[in-house]
């Protein structure tokens, strides 16, 4: 049923009001209380029209091209889904809206320590609480048209793109790089909804395999492949799959290129999202959603992680951070895991799942420039642009927290948020921003014991968690009491925490080798018209010189010395890392894997370190005993909280983590 926003939000059930701005109306599809706190959760439709005239709204690629209803608007809907204070009174006045990561929900995991699921509603989703404890409210909406067709994902419902009389037609590239050996694969990113190969060109398309990053491209003959799926043991046509009598082999790079149509609208994801946080915060909103109490919902935080910490950047880019009245959206903004991207979310034919990895996703539109937030000059291009360039000149700039694990800075370009592009010296970060290097850590939280993967080495074990927990408490002073972050941690190049990867001084250790090639930004030529009018012509697109990207340094240990250093970091019991490389059996064994960093642990006797060639200093040589060792995490931890980069609260798991990691590493 079609519920106004005063009722959805639990406003007397007879209410019935015309909503103001892009948001028009929102269908109520669940609601209930959140077990144990003192929350509803509601799951609901929103339902949006933009005028493709407004100035606000011509940075949506191809909007002149959506369907025009009666009034001439681009109407759209999304999945919408809050939890949020029974009493909003009791709330801390903020909206924390994450950006959903292909659709999913990461909030509860990030922040109170909780599973990942797609539809928290249960005693056991919430985690401990931490959120809500602290009265946030949160919202989630669908910005991503192609997500999987899985229940619970948050999804975009959003037109394609059509001229009168002929289809929009254009070039679509698919690429993908196998695991395990399999005859089809899908042509979108994973498991998302792909680009059709548009009827009538099947004929004429090119299927090709190359060995490695470097290697020359092989035509596949085309009686060995066919756009098909198995279904009940049949072979079917399907223009989204190929279907291969060979088998895909592990580790190769397959590409195919192809003619689609109807491209979908993309930018109106972030258009979506622009408009219902401008809605919520200005639009009479904040009465409606407490009831006719008062506005309570006075300030918005946009997070963030990886695809969603690049969407972020995107969309301070594009300028969405400014609504149709010219006020501003978010007042902070967190990119999370995002290293130097943006990604596909505003372009013709985009395929917002795809990012960019040193041997995953390779040379689509993610690392491009500008990466800092400050302008600078591309000598290369004559290119001149910052991040901020259009946020700043709109007056809408937000504050900023940009988050990094070590892993960004070896397969995300993370350096060059904060260098010159040439990387022989820092740059400085906008007025309001903030950069934080997580140091030893991987791409996701890690796990100890660190969980089987198929990667030459052990899964990174560090959990930076809790100093994400406190970070978003900085965040929410800086906004509601004008308390200062904690300075950034990252590391730079006047003082040597940041170089190249070939010099790095990694210790010694048998049977480990670190990476030969990380990830490049590249000066791409994606065709006369990527940026001013989102196409593309040339895929995969012309190369120039590639920018420099640089790694953070390590200390004799192979951890890093610069960045937000967690106990386990200060008082090692390993070598954490932000690479890892592929285990043999999925091929390619010499590059990167995908996101995931390595766990090196210290021998436990000096003995045993000699045995097995490693240079660095056993566990017995460092600690006299466990409780030196607890004693010394303590004291780490105890300065972290001083310096605001750990809360109080978290110390005693932090203490846990510690000695449960010493009893595994010391057992005999």
């Amino acid at each position: 049923m079609t519920l106004m926003l005063f009722r959805l939000f639990g406003a007397a059930l007879g209410a019935v009001f015309l909503l103001p701005a892009a948001v028009t109306r929102i269908e109520l599809v669940d609601r209930s209380d959140v077990p144990g706190y003192a929350y509803e959760r509601i799951v609901a439709r929103a339902h949006f029209a933009v005028d493709p005239r407004s100035a606000s709204n011509r940075i949506i690629r191809d909007i002149d091209y959506g369907p025009k209803n009666a009034g001439g608007l681009v109407e759209f809907s999304a999945d919408l889904f809050v939890l949020k204070p029974r009493q909003p009174a009791e709330g801390n006045g903020t909206i924390l809206f994450e950006v959903s990561n292909r659709g999913r929900k990461g909030l509860v995991n990030m922040f109170q320590m909780g599973q990942s699921v797609y539809d928290p509603k249960e005693a056991g989703d919430f985690g401990d609480g931490f959120l809500m404890r602290r009265g946030f409210t949160l919202v989630w909406l669908g910005w991503q048209a192609d997500v999987a067709q899985e229940a619970g994902l948050m999804r975009l419902f959003a037109p394609a793109a059509k001229r009168a009389g002929d289809p929009i037609t254009g070039i679509v590239r698919s690429q993908w790089i196998p695991e395990v050996r399999e005859k089809e694969h899908n042509l979108g990113d994973r498991a998302h909804i792909p680009y059709a190969v548009r009827a009538g060109t099947e004929e004429g398309l090119k299927l090709t395999v190359r060995d490695g990053y470097a290697a020359a491209a092989r035509v596949i003959g085309r009686e060995k492949w066919k756009l098909a799926r198995v279904v009940s043991g049949e072979v079917v046509p399907d223009r989204g799959v190929v279907y291969y009598t060979d088998g895909f082999e592990p580790g190769k790079i397959y590409e195919l290129v192809y003619e689609s149509q109807d491209p979908v609208i993309a930018g109106l994801g972030p258009a979506g999202v622009r408009d219902i946080i401008s809605f919520l915060k200005y639009e009479n909103a904040g009465t409606v959603l407490l009831g006719g109490q008062g506005r309570y919902l006075k300030r918005a935080i946009g997070i963030g992680s990886s695809q969603s910490g690049r969407f972020l950047r995107t969309f301070l880019y594009f300028g969405f951070n400014k609504d149709e009245k010219g006020r501003k959206v978010f007042d902070g903004v967190w990119a999370h895991v995002a290293g130097g991207g943006r990604g596909s979310f505003n372009h013709r034919f985009a395929q917002p799942s795809r990012d960019g990895h040193p041997y995953t996703n390779l040379l689509y539109p993610t690392d491009i420039f500008p990466f800092s937030d400050l302008a600078q000059m591309d000598e290369e291009s004559g290119l001149r642009e910052g991040l901020l360039t259009r946020a700043v000149e709109d007056g809408v700039a937000p504050k900023i927290f940009y988050t990094n694990s070590s892993y960004e800075y070896w397969g995300r370009a993370a350096s060059l948020i904060h260098t010159s592009l040439d990387g022989k010296q820092d740059m400085g970060l906008g007025a309001d921003s903030r950069a934080y290097l997580l140091s030893g850590t991987q791409h996701g939280p890690g796990a100890f014991p660190p969980p089987k993967t198929v990667t030459a080495h052990a899964a990174n074990a560090n959990d930076y968690r809790y100093a994400m927990r406190a970070l978003l408490v900085a965040m929410q002073e800086w906004l509601k009491d004008g308390v200062a972050p904690p300075e950034s941690q990252i590391p730079l190049v006047a003082n040597g925490t940041l170089t190249a990867h070939t010099a790095l001084r990694f210790p010694r250790l048998r049977g480990v080798n670190v990476p030969r090639r990380i990830q490049q930004a590249w000066r791409a030529d994606y065709g006369p018209e990527f940026r001013s009018h989102g196409i593309v012509t040339n895929d995969p697109p012309k190369l120039g010189k590639a920018y420099a990207t640089l790694v953070p340094q390590v200390d004799g240990d192979g951890n890093e010395v610069a960045g937000i250093r967690l106990p386990e970091i200060q008082v090692p019991l390993a070598t954490y890392t932000g690479w890892n490389l592929r285990a043999a059996h999925i091929g390619a064994p010499e590059e990167m894997y995908s996101m995931v960093g390595s766990f090196f642990p210290f021998a436990a006797s000096k003995t045993g370190a000699a045995a097995n060639s490693d240079s660095r200093r056993s566990i017995e040589e460092r600690y006299p005993n466990k409780q030196a060792y607890l004693d010394k995490i303590g004291a780490a931890a105890r300065q972290l909280v001083k310096d605001r980069y750990v809360l109080a609260e978290d110390l005693f798991a932090l203490e846990q983590r510690a000695s449960k990691q010493w009893d595994a590493l010391t057992a005999k």
